[in-house]
């Protein structure tokens, strides 16, 4: 499934709460849920996460799904783009398309460093094979403009190739084993110290 690129500030704006994001990789886990599954498992009221949901919704982030219930009281959400990209030149035309951009890419960011610590907390609880498998990387790579660029595609390209692996393997049915897993990258410049 190909990646919707985030252009509009509204759309910018419904995805830089932090609360969003969350559901937002919730839904992505369980693929399809209830506010009140939902509340669960971010641990915050149904009214709270209905609402949320809501505004999700509104800017085409979810959508309504057939309900796997008789329960006709409940909606059920789907992601309606499971991938998406915010890039910086999309934003760059006036002072405050910038400052949305920068706050949306700061809330990821936290996102995904709280993940990590999480992770970290609950490290030894997790079956040695996924301890040995996990990993944190740094490298510090002397590259021009251009040369970044490039990685960034082709690290983009294998992720895709494994996304697209463990997607066809529940397809078939074949979901022993497996986790969701988080892999956060970033490249960036900087000074010289």
């Amino acid at each position: 499934m190909e990646s919707r690129r985030i252009t509009d500030m509204d759309t910018l704006k419904a995805l830089a709460h932090p609360l969003r994001l969350k559901l937002y990789r919730a839904l992505h886990q369980t693929r399809i849920a209830t506010a009140s599954h939902l509340a669960e498992q971010v641990d915050e009221a149904v009214s709270l996460v209905s609402y949320h949901l809501r505004k999700l919704a509104a800017h085409g982030v979810i959508e309504e799904a057939e309900p796997q219930s008789d329960d006709g009281r409940e909606r059920w959400w789907r992601l309606a783009m499971p991938r998406y990209s915010i890039h910086d030149q999309d934003f760059r035309d006036a002072p405050e398309r910038v400052a949305a951009y920068v706050a949306a890419t700061r809330t990821a960011f936290h996102d995904h460093v709280e993940m990590y610590e999480r992770y970290l907390d609950e490290q030894s609880a997790w079956p040695p094979e996924w301890r040995a498998a996990a990993f944190s990387s740094r490298s510090l790579p002397n590259l021009t403009a251009a040369e970044l660029a490039q990685l960034n595609e082709e690290l983009v390209a294998v992720v895709r190739k494994w996304q697209a692996r463990g997607e066809a393997a529940i397809e078939a049915g074949d979901t022993e084993g497996r986790e969701h897993v988080n892999l956060d990258m970033y490249g960036f410049p900087s000074r010289r110290p």
